[in-house]
């Protein structure tokens, strides 16, 4: 959490810090969970550093905590997500070919497990198209999510 509001804040140095400081959790032994609502086991800190660091526009950043993340174990929902955070790079970027590479990923997850959340997020990436929609390539898959929309 420290971690996004100094990324919200435009702070890369303390955004750093506090990642750093939440990876320590990998050295801890023994139980470390409550039970509770609160399970923070790391797994999930290559995810936040990416999403920190496409907030704070350090897309280079973002892109290779991205993929370290897409390279982990990850749930069809969090890969969906990942997918979609690396297409939302692409289209920041203005990069179709990243865009559609990973947009249409994201699309044939969700069209193979009929992920709503995934759906969810793929509306949001089509609203997002905007100037690279004039891409052909884009339109289509633009199409292919709303096509996505009324079967699910």
């Amino acid at each position: 959490m420290q971690a996004e509001l100094h990324a919200e804040l435009g702070n890369l140095d303390a955004c750093n810090r506090a990642l750093d400081d939440a990876e320590t959790v990998h050295g801890l032994s023994g139980e470390f969970h409550n039970g509770g609502w609160l399970r923070f086991d790391g797994s999930r800190i290559a995810e936040q550093r990416g999403a920190c660091y496409t907030r704070l526009g350090r897309f280079d950043l973002a892109e290779t905590a991205l993929t370290v993340a897409l390279n982990g174990n990850l749930t069809a929902r969090r890969r969906g997500s990942v997918l979609i955070d690396l297409a939302h790079l692409g289209v920041q970027r203005r990069d179709p070919d990243q865009t559609l590479e990973y947009g249409s990923a994201a699309l044939e997850l969700a069209r193979h497990t009929g992920s709503g959340y995934i759906a969810h997020k793929l509306r949001q990436l089509r609203g997002e198209l905007g100037p690279l929609i004039a891409d052909r390539r884009l339109a289509s898959l633009a199409d292919s999510i709303s096509a996505l929309d009324s079967t699910s």
